[in-house]
């Protein structure tokens, strides 16, 4: 059976071409300087690219050009603190505490794993998803006090902690956050609370990962001791990781240390991540941010979901081959299970939408099921959204109160619309797209109510419709092996630096769709009279075969790539969506 779409057709927007009146002459400087196309040119300028020298650093990021992590308002607080505490006078034991998701697993292995090089007394903490949650927990602050920690290092969490942080300033318990989550309108009285989304924060790049200011901590750490930052360096492939994996913006900083994290994890990644690559079947070499974000970031993940996280940081920091097998292979068994789970709780999701009227009808989707396991909500809820394309936050029963996920859909601010509705929770955090929150049994109904109440009067129709963004028109004559090869080299892709995707129009089938697995769409098509012929794959788009006819044009939205098959090389078009 062919699938069919259960969305409206998708919105194609295209990108505006560069004013030639403006950037007439950019474009022509960008052909000539770089060689390139003036299509390509025309794709750089709107990435923000104008000259040689940005082109450059577009294409050849340098950790050289890493801001200074002194401009992070209270950087200079957090090292004198952690130098006092490693230095042979003090000998303090450190404590360093991080989420249990992959952002917080990874940025724990990455400061844990540095420092201890260098001071015996330290040891890292993970909250149990289930029993503490999210966030700096009380049993957590209690355990690292009784076993005489004097100081915690907190990353990716604790900027909203003002509560835990005091109760652990009153046993005698300092605190040096790393956080990249929006602050409350108060901050915990710590250290230092690293965060650029601060509003007293001048620091250059707001859009840091939890490790990603991890990595700023120990840089700062290494300038101010004479560590040679080389040292540091290798660790750029677990900030590749939670980069990818927590969804930040590919652009700045994090692209420059996504660019090099990937090096490593192609390269010579560390011990633990190998074990995770092998696990997940991908070839070394050909890593990018896709394997990561659907590869290995979902099995870092599942050991919290399923169990206990400290067994994927475990695994980050194992040393032996036969160790990080061991600790790899359990985790892929926690996927599989989560996968599970994951597959029979959006199946009963997508029933309770489509069995109501009312949830059917409505703008947001917020659904309730106490039997639903905690550590997939998340993920069953973006899965909600590809199927009814709207804010959707999905609730269990936890510790005897409702603990939810929420995903959003792009142009939506679906934390300011949790914020809105802060009355009824008793606690919440995240970020534009993604949030997590806590609130009592009985404020479930109030809490769906006021929720589609805010999202109905703020989000605008256009949000609800599955959006392409369409960076060029291109003509087949421009589809190169070196426009393919150039491409490519724009990566790594992802949010704000995405693949670019073309759209081709007046195209035609020169034979009949071919159909694999019931599922995708092969066609072998030509633009208008020419004798460009091309062949393009659309994965889930087996419907659309019905629509195309011969002699009939149609329009195609496609990312460009080559294609391997026994050993020959081909120009091929991903297709994203087709309109006839």
């Amino acid at each position: 059976m062919i699938a069919k779409p259960t969305l409206p057709p998708k919105r194609w927007i295209t990108k505006p071409y560069p004013n030639l009146a403006e950037y007439g002459e950019t474009i022509d400087g960008l052909t000539q300087s770089l060689g390139i196309s003036p299509a390509l040119a025309a794709l750089l300028i709107q990435r923000g690219v104008t000259t040689f020298n940005e082109a450059r650093l577009y294409f050849r990021p340098e950790l050289a050009h890493l801001h200074d992590p002194f401009l992070m308002n209270g950087m200079d607080r957090a090292i004198r603190r952690l130098q006092q505490a490693m230095s042979p006078e003090r000998s303090e034991k450190i404590l360093i505490y991080g989420d249990y998701d992959v952002d917080g697993t990874t940025s724990v292995a990455l400061v844990y794993g540095f420092l201890k090089n260098y001071h015996a007394k330290i040891d890292y903490y993970i909250p149990d998803r289930y029993k503490e949650g999210y966030g700096i927990s009380k049993q957590g602050v209690e355990w690292a006090a009784e076993q005489g920690f004097s100081l915690i290092i907190a990353l990716d969490c604790g900027v909203k902690s003002v509560d835990r942080v005091a109760e652990a300033k009153a046993l005698g318990v300092d605190f040096i956050i790393c956080d990249h989550h929006r602050p409350g309108s108060e901050l915990p009285d710590a250290v230092a609370v690293l965060d650029p989304k601060r509003d007293d924060c001048a620091y250059p790049y707001k859009e840091l990962s939890g490790c990603g200011i991890g990595f700023k901590l120990l840089q700062a750490y290494c300038m101010e001791t004479g560590i040679d930052a080389e040292a540091l360096y290798p660790y750029l492939d677990l900030v590749a990781v939670s980069i990818a994996s927590d969804i930040v913006p590919l652009t700045g900083e994090n692209r420059v240390m996504a660019y090099y994290g990937l090096k490593y994890l192609n390269g010579a990644p560390r011990t633990g991540l190998k074990a995770l690559i092998n696990v997940a079947g991908f070839t070394k070499g050909q890593l990018d941010i896709s394997n990561l974000v659907f590869g290995l970031g979902p099995r870092i993940n599942a050991a919290g979901r399923i169990q206990h996280a400290k067994a994927a940081v475990q695994l980050l920091l194992a040393e032996s081959m036969g160790e990080a097998d061991e600790f790899a292979l359990a985790i892929n068994k926690h996927n599989n299970s989560r996968r599970e789970f994951d597959s029979n709780i959006t199946e009963q999701a997508l029933s309770m939408i489509r069995q109501s009227e009312v949830l059917s009808r409505a703008k947001s989707t917020v659904l309730y099921n106490a039997n639903w396991h905690k550590g997939v909500i998340g993920i069953v809820a973006s899965r909600c959204i590809e199927h009814f394309h709207r804010p959707t936050i999905i609730l269990t029963q936890s510790n005897d109160k409702a603990a939810g996920s929420a995903r959003s859909v792009p142009g939506f601010d679906v934390y300011e619309a949790i914020e809105e509705c802060s009355d009824l929770l008793e606690q919440f955090g995240g970020h534009t797209f993604a949030a997590g929150m806590t609130m009592s049994l009985d404020n479930i109904e109030p809490f769906r109510q006021k929720f589609e109440e805010v999202v109905a009067r703020k989000i605008k129709e256009e949000h609800l419709i599955p959006l392409i963004d369409i960076d060029l028109p291109l003509d087949f004559s421009d589809i190169t092996d070196k426009l393919v090869r150039i491409v490519k080299q724009m990566g790594p892709f992802g949010p704000h630096n995405m693949h670019p995707i073309f759209k081709t129009d007046d195209v035609y089938l020169t034979g009949e769709p071919f159909i694999m697995k019931d599922k995708h769409l092969k066609i072998t098509v030509r633009q208008g009279r020419s004798g460009h012929t091309l062949t393009a794959v659309g994965f889930g788009l087996a419907h659309v075969a019905a629509h195309l006819q011969p002699g009939k044009p149609f329009s195609i939205c496609y990312q460009v790539e080559h294609n391997v098959y026994n050993g020959n090389v081909s120009l091929q078009l991903m297709l994203k969506d087709v309109k006839y």
